[in-house]
């Protein structure tokens, strides 16, 4: 039979891909609708192709420095909350042991432990590492939902450009007439695939990740057609 540690049992589970996969899905999703959508707006007002293609280039490098500066700062701010309540239980657990030790006990308690019980694992794990205690059981900060802001950004920029580039491909070899809809029909099936893969990936509903990315994406981009349509001259 097959020895099986702790480890390999928690890595089968997609909760660990959470930080990654949230980045990268969402950082190809914002490629595709906005980089989509803004050549649909321009294609609108436009019977040329080199503008439409300056935009859409200028829209994905642009979009891809936005996303990953963005996606670093957020993530960044929650590691510096993170990093200022550990310093600040660190401090307590020197000035007031006991009660540390008290508060990490009702936490088991209310968790469903009897008291006694409760207090008994509090002193264990107290014993053992107080601080990883109380920042995992008190705080709710461990390895899977710790912020990691270069990962984060990375994936963001990366995720955004390749989703980008799939609308200007449609760009820069479609039709030039009708060029709105054939951005509109390649960017459903790009969302398509894009549902498909993160959901087999974050073991989620294919359908349910499908309809959702097809249907704000389509309201992105019959927006910006709109807006093309009705501010644009043709150019």
């Amino acid at each position: 039979m097959k020895n099986i540690t702790i480890d390999n049992y928690l890595d089968n589970h997609y909760i660990h891909r959470s930080n990654w996969l949230r980045a990268s899905v969402l950082g190809a999703n914002d490629g595709i609708i906005s980089i989509s959508s803004l050549a649909i707006g321009v294609a609108a007002a436009s019977s040329t192709r080199e503008p439409i293609v300056l935009a859409t280039v200028a829209g994905l490098v642009a979009g891809a420095l936005s996303m990953a500066a963005g996606e670093y700062v957020s993530v960044s701010s929650q590691t510096d909350t993170e990093k200022a309540d550990i310093e600040r239980e660190i401090i307590e657990l020197n000035e007031m042991p006991e009660e540390e030790m008290k508060i990490l006990a009702q936490i088991y308690e209310k968790r469903g432990l009897k008291a006694e019980t409760a207090m008994q694992v509090a002193i264990e794990f107290t014993e053992k590492d107080a601080l990883e205690a109380h920042v995992r059981d008190e705080l709710g900060i461990n390895e899977i939902s710790k912020a990691n802001p270069i990962q984060a950004a990375l994936a963001s920029g990366a995720a955004f450009t390749i989703g980008g580039i799939m609308p200007l491909l449609t760009v820069l070899f479609a039709p030039v007439n009708g060029l709105e809809y054939w951005l509109y029909g390649f960017t459903i099936v790009f969302l398509v695939i894009l549902g498909i893969a993160s959901a087999n990936t974050g073991g989620s509903s294919i359908k349910k990740a499908i309809l959702r990315i097809t249907i704000w994406g389509t309201i992105a981009m019959g927006l910006s057609a709109l807006v093309g349509y009705f501010f644009g001259v043709n150019v």
